[in-house]
């Protein structure tokens, strides 16, 4: 299959131009006039075309622009704008051009007959398969402009906690860059000063010397093979956590961490308890939200306990006995799952059971630095203390040497 470049005009007379992937020039002329274009021109795309193409894979669009599509979606869908014009507009307001290319084949699509969700759903990179059923739980229900809106309230919300652990992150990343600098600093411009005085004396040297002056050599003399061990070890950490065993181990792992653990566990319950309790607002059904939280919470270790509340809800079961034997969910979650599901109103229950752990989250965030201040001190302290001791040994051992 070659690479083609198009250009078309639509029923409008715009001139429309892309990148397809057919066998032929006809085969796309032909694709085109399926889709309700009048070709133009078709030629053999270019080799920086077909370059364009691959480096797009890598590229990923960013998470505040898809709130900010799906924000203006719902704003122009509840002025009564129409699905093609609505499209036309975000196409022309999108903020990169990889997402103006994927909205503009998303109207394509729909101009061809496709539903928007089958549209959405040929890039799962952008639009993942909450964003997919929502709006197809929209179209079903002739609610978009609905779903659109839950969309985006979700989408804000989280992007407004990334960026406020982000904020709360920038201190202590900046400490530890700067113990990285310091101790390079030192390992590479200082000691090798010191170790000449060294030299000049048969006395032996202090062992964090020893290991400072190997860290100098290493960095002076292996480098490339410092960065082929680095590159290794980051090559296996990858397919390590990639693989099913790793990623399980890791997740879990990430949940017993001191400080960062349990808050992303606040976290994991706030996004569980959101989705189900929208989700079930919007009338999906229970067995397809729970596949959607389990794709949706990034943990594999709830992932699997998701799959044991599925089974237990397929089995007419309720969803409370695994949740109290998995031992993640804590009891306020279990307490107001029993009560929603005894009274019929489980999606309202959980979205307050969100707004609980929002609070638990931003009280964990402002005083996140708090929390990790006295871990960076004592990593501080041990370094500094370790340097010191690898360049004032020596003296005192040679002030001892002088002496005798």
């Amino acid at each position: 299959m070659a690479v083609y470049q198009y250009k078309a005009r639509d029923k409008f007379g715009r001139l429309v131009q892309g990148i397809m992937g057919a066998d032929s020039e006809a085969a796309v002329a032909d694709k085109l006039k399926q889709m309700g274009y009048i070709p133009v021109s078709v030629r053999t795309g270019t080799i920086d075309s077909q370059i364009n193409k691959f480096l797009d894979r890598f590229k990923r669009i960013q998470f505040s622009d898809l709130n900010m599509f799906t924000r203006q979606f719902f704003t122009l869908q509840k002025a009564g704008l129409p699905l093609l014009s609505s499209l036309h507009a975000l196409e022309e307001e999108a903020g990169s051009k990889i997402f103006q290319d994927i909205i503009g084949q998303v109207m394509r699509d729909v101009e061809a007959g496709s539903a928007l969700s089958s549209a959405l759903e040929k890039h799962p990179k952008v639009f993942n398969g909450l964003y997919v059923n929502m709006i197809k739980s929209g179209e079903a229900t002739g609610q978009l402009a609905e779903a659109l809106n839950r969309l985006a309230t979700l989408g804000e919300h989280e992007e407004i906690i990334r960026m406020r652990i982000k904020s709360a992150m920038r201190y202590p990343i900046i400490v530890v860059v700067a113990i990285i600098l310091g101790f390079l600093a030192l390992t590479t411009f200082v000691l090798p000063r010191f170790a000449k005085v060294y030299s000049q004396f048969t006395t032996d040297l202090p062992l964090p010397t020893q290991i400072l002056l190997g860290i100098n050599f290493t960095i002076r003399h292996l480098w490339w093979l410092l960065i082929i061990a680095i590159a290794g070890l980051i090559f296996l950490g990858n397919k390590l956590i990639n693989s099913k065993e790793g990623r399980f181990f890791w997740d879990n792992l990430t949940l017993k961490m001191p400080i960062f653990g349990p808050l992303v566990l606040k976290l994991i319950m706030s996004r569980f308890s959101r989705i189900i309790g929208t989700l079930m607002h919007s009338g999906v059904p229970i067995l397809q939200i729970l596949d959607l939280v389990s794709e949706s919470v990034g943990n594999l270790v709830v992932a699997r306990t998701m799959e044991n509340i599925k089974s237990s809800v397929n089995e007419g079961k309720g969803m409370l006995e695994p949740m109290k034997v998995s031992g993640l969910f804590p009891p306020v979650v279990i307490q107001m799952v029993s009560v929603g599901e005894e009274t019929g109103k489980l999606d309202e229950l959980l979205l307050h059971v969100s707004d609980y752990y929002d609070s638990q989250i931003d009280y964990t965030i402002n005083n996140l630095v708090s929390l990790v201040e006295p871990i960076l001190i004592f990593i501080l302290g041990c370094a500094v203390l370790f340097m010191a001791l690898g360049v004032f040994l020596p003296m005192w051992n040679l002030i001892s040497l002088f002496k005798k």
